[in-house]
Formats: C-alpha cells, sequence, structure tokens
C-alpha cells in the first residue's frame, strides 16, 4: 500500500432534498424568524457520496485496488479508506468526515471515471439504511430519484416531495439537473425549459445536445477537415490510422488489456504523432567522463546522474531546448530546469523528475535519484514527482544498445538518448590513429520551437562538457 495520500471529494446526498424544497417556498412573515432559525438544522447532510478522485492532471480513471474500510467501518477525518491506482500511481486516499461506510459502489479491482461515485458514507447508524437503498438506485442506473423517460423530453416531471411552484424535478445529488454553461446558453436562446429538459450527461447533466433535442433541432453533421487545416489533418488521420484498423484475432493468441500505467504511455504515444518533430545525432567521446565515473561510482554516482548533471548544465545556456510549446502558438520558457528520466518498471515505464539539476551538486543528485526510483518501483511517486519535467533523457546504453531514437514526451520540447559508449577507432588531426571511447547521442526536438541550429549548438554545449568533465563535479 502506498504511502502517499489524497483527498476526497464528497457531495451531499438528497437526504435533505425534500426540506431544502419546503424552504424555498414562500413563508408567512409571522414564520420568517422560525424558518431562519430553523435552516442551519434542516440541510445538514446525512449521506455522502465519496467520488473518486483526480489524482494527476491526465487521470480520466481510476482503478480500486483496496478498500481499506469495509461496509459497516465506521471512519474519521484522515482516515486512509481506500487505495486507488491512477494512470502513474497507487495512492492512499483519506476522507474528510466523521461517519459509517454504508455502501461500495465500485469494489477493489475494477474502475470508475474521475467524479464518479465509488462508495456511500452515512452519517449515523439511522442512516445505513437509506444509504444502502440509495447505492441500489445508483447501481440499477438510477443516480438519485427517477428521472422523466428519455424519450419523452416534454413529458412534465413527477412531483416534487413537498408541493413547490416551478421547482425543476430532476435536481438530485451530484451533477443531476445541472445544466452546462453552453446548456443554459442555448436554452436561453430557444426559450427551453431546463425543469423539462432529462439531461444524458454524466450523473444526469444538461448537455447542449439535450437542449438542442428539446428544441427540435437537428443535430449538425460533422464537417470533414478543411485543406486549410492541411498539417492538423494529416497529423489526425496518423493518429487515426492504428485506432480504426480492427484486426482480426490471431488464432491461439490470448488478449489482455492495458493496465493503467500502459494505457496512459499508450495515450502519450499517440499524442505525440501530431508534433513536428525531428532528430539530431552527436557523436561523443567519453574516456575523461568514464575516468571520473569510476571515481565517483563508490560513492553511489550512478552515470545516468552524470548524464543528468551535463544536460541541465548545457540547458541552462540553451533555453530555448528546455521551453514548450503547450497551445500551438507560442512558447513556454520554463523557469526551472527539470530532468526527467525514464525508468522501466513492472507494467509500464514512468519519468521520475530530478527538479533543478542544474543547481543541485552530483552526490545530492544521486541520492534524489536513488529515492524516486525506490518510490516510482513501488507506485509510490507524487504527481509533481513525474509529470514536471521539462526535459527528458533516455539511457539504453547500459544495455549495449549503440543508438536509438526517443518519441518527445507530450508537453516538452526535446528528449534526449543516450546509446552505450564503445572503443572505436579515431583519427586525430595529424592524422594519427588511436582507441577512443565514443557514445551515439540522439534528441528528439519539437521543431515548432526548436530549430537545428538551436538543438546543434546545445549539443556542441552539451559534448565539451562531457569530454572534459571535471565541471560536473563543481
Amino acid at each position: 500500500m502506498a504511502a502517499s495520500s489524497a483527498p476526497l471529494a464528497f457531495s451531499a446526498s438528497a437526504s435533505a432534498l425534500s426540506a431544502r424544497l419546503r424552504l424555498a417556498a414562500p413563508a408567512p412573515a409571522s414564520c420568517a424568524a422560525t424558518t431562519r432559525r430553523r435552516r442551519p438544522v434542516v440541510v445538514r447532510a446525512k449521506i455522502r457520496e465519496i467520488f473518486m478522485p483526480a489524482l494527476s492532471s491526465t487521470m480520466t480513471e481510476g482503478k480500486i485496488v483496496s478498500w481499506a474500510a469495509a461496509e459497516g467501518d465506521r471512519v474519521t477525518k484522515g482516515d486512509a479508506v481506500v487505495v486507488v491506482e491512477s494512470d502513474k500511481a497507487d495512492m492512499d486516499v483519506e476522507t474528510f468526515y466523521d461517519g459509517i461506510v454504508a455502501a461500495v459502489l465500485v469494489p477493489a479491482g475494477e474502475t470508475a471515471p474521475v467524479g464518479a461515485p465509488i462508495a456511500l458514507l452515512a452519517e449515523s447508524e439511522e442512516d445505513v439504511a437509506l444509504a444502502v437503498a440509495q447505492a441500489k438506485a445508483l447501481s440499477s442506473g438510477q443516480p438519485q430519484q427517477q428521472a422523466p423517460a428519455p424519450s419523452d423530453a416534454a413529458a412534465p416531471p413527477p412531483p416534487p416531495a413537498a408541493p413547490v411552484a416551478a421547482a425543476p424535478a430532476p435536481v438530485a445529488a451530484g451533477t443531476k439537473g445541472v445544466a452546462t454553461p453552453q446548456a443554459k446558453k442555448l436554452a436561453k436562446q430557444h426559450r427551453v425549459d431546463l425543469a423539462k429538459v432529462t439531461g444524458t450527461g454524466q450523473f444526469g447533466r444538461i448537455t447542449p445536445a439535450d437542449v438542442e433535442a428539446a428544441a427540435g433541432i437537428q443535430p449538425k453533421p460533422k464537417v470533414a477537415p478543411t485543406p486549410a487545416a492541411a498539417p492538423v489533418a494529416a497529423a489526425s488521420s496518423v493518429k487515426a490510422v492504428p485506432q480504426a484498423a480492427v484486426l482480426p484475432p490471431v488464432p491461439g493468441a490470448t488478449v489482455v488489456p492495458f493496465t493503467a500505467m500502459q494505457a496512459a504511455v499508450s495515450k502519450n504515444m499517440v499524442e505525440s504523432l501530431s508534433v513536428p518533430a525531428f532528430r539530431v545525432g552527436y557523436p561523443i567521446l567519453t574516456d575523461k567522463l568514464d575516468a571520473l565515473y569510476e571515481k565517483v561510482k563508490p560513492k553511489g554516482v550512478t552515470m545516468t546522474v552524470l548524464l543528468a548533471k551535463a544536460a541541465a548544465m548545457a540547458l541552462a545556456q540553451h533555453p530555448v531546448v528546455n521551453a514548450s510549446c503547450r497551445d500551438g502558438t507560442s512558447f513556454t520558457y520554463n523557469s526551472s530546469i527539470n530532468i526527467a528520466v525514464a525508468v522501466s518498471i513492472d507494467g509500464g515505464l514512468i519519468t521520475p523528475v530530478l527538479e533543478q539539476a542544474d543547481k543541485l551538486d552530483i552526490y545530492l543528485l544521486s541520492q534524489k535519484w536513488k529515492e524516486l526510483v525506490k518510490k516510482a518501483r513501488a507506485k509510490q511517486l507524487q504527481p509533481n514527482e513525474y509529470n514536471s519535467g521539462t526535459f527528458t533523457l533516455s539511457n539504453l546504453g547500459m544495455f549495449g544498445v549503440d543508438r536509438f531514437d526517443a518519441i518527445l514526451p507530450p508537453g516538452q520540447g526535446a528528449i534526449m538518448a543516450v546509446g552505450a559508449s564503445k572503443p572505436t577507432v579515431a583519427a586525430d588531426k595529424d592524422g594519427f590513429f588511436s582507441v577512443k571511447s565514443k557514445m551515439m547521442v540522439n534528441v528528439t526536438a519539437d521543431h515548432r520551437i526548436v530549430y537545428g541550429a538551436d538543438l546543434a549548438a546545445f549539443l556542441q554545449t552539451f559534448a565539451k562538457i562531457i569530454e572534459d568533465p571535471e565541471s560536473l563535479t563543481l
């Protein structure tokens, strides 16, 4: 179980809905003061939905690894109640409220989208039965109350618990009965009563398509990309080909679904196809770097750390290579040099980040790197420890790989692929031959912000640091 934790999101249940509706009705002047005094007690929540939290900026769904609290267990604020697997790590999730776990909606091993209810928390023993009934309604596809049939959008809503004039019937817990801003705008434009519209969005949210259907507007057909957007269309077609092609099954093969991490890696790799990238290779002599490595290796310094430090020092002199293009129209210059290093772990790939790598010495970097690798393999990295990189380093030289090209991660300007250092016959300026260790470095960069001359200058600086590495120990 992971040691990290994240807060859960809750919403008030519909247990006090009828009381709220009664309060919304006009009250006689003689009892107005009494109504105001009772309101804080009447609207008190009895049942809360526990939602699937968003544990990272790229997380769209989460998998329940295990429940630390079972149905019927009483929990207090700050208790870890569930372990959730995001696209990068497993995290303990704590509760912000005291109560009783009345019903588990998503058992261990199953997934749920971010924001979906995964359990119900009752405030007291008396509320457990109500929560169980509410859980059955949710599991049968009825979030809180039975909504009108989707086929009859103009049908009047079911009457509320208390007679209230013009009260929207679909209002329940979560987002049911709530319209998106665009839907509200369309409803005002076409004079559609949102109270009579059945939402088909997540948890009953009213979407623009629901409003258009209620107004009798036919949906507009999707228009193919125009020739003016040729680069974008070409990139989209490249992405669509592997997804649209459905290959027949291979006889005797076993199909294994992606894990959450593998699915995230797949998504990022497909997104990278839309970036106009180019690649530049550069040979570097490593005799002096190898000698330095032999000196610092007993102190726990790895070759990966030396390469990350050298890259950070070179990036400090060439900030455009440390930049990124996030919106397609502008440069994003990063104030920090955070080197993400690709690490292969069981079931996937992750890139722990050495933050401020240019400002730390190789010994502090080595200590930090060991901690990151340990947490990565235990799936305990915090989001800022794997998604804050500004430049990525991928080192396959340790496996004897001569050279390779790396795929550019989304949101970064460049990634460096480092091959193995091997003895090579080299000639000096006088024509004398000798054997020197040489490695090939290939960098993949986003051509929207990094040009060939920028990358060549960066690689020259990087090579100078590697070939005369004394500055790495300063």
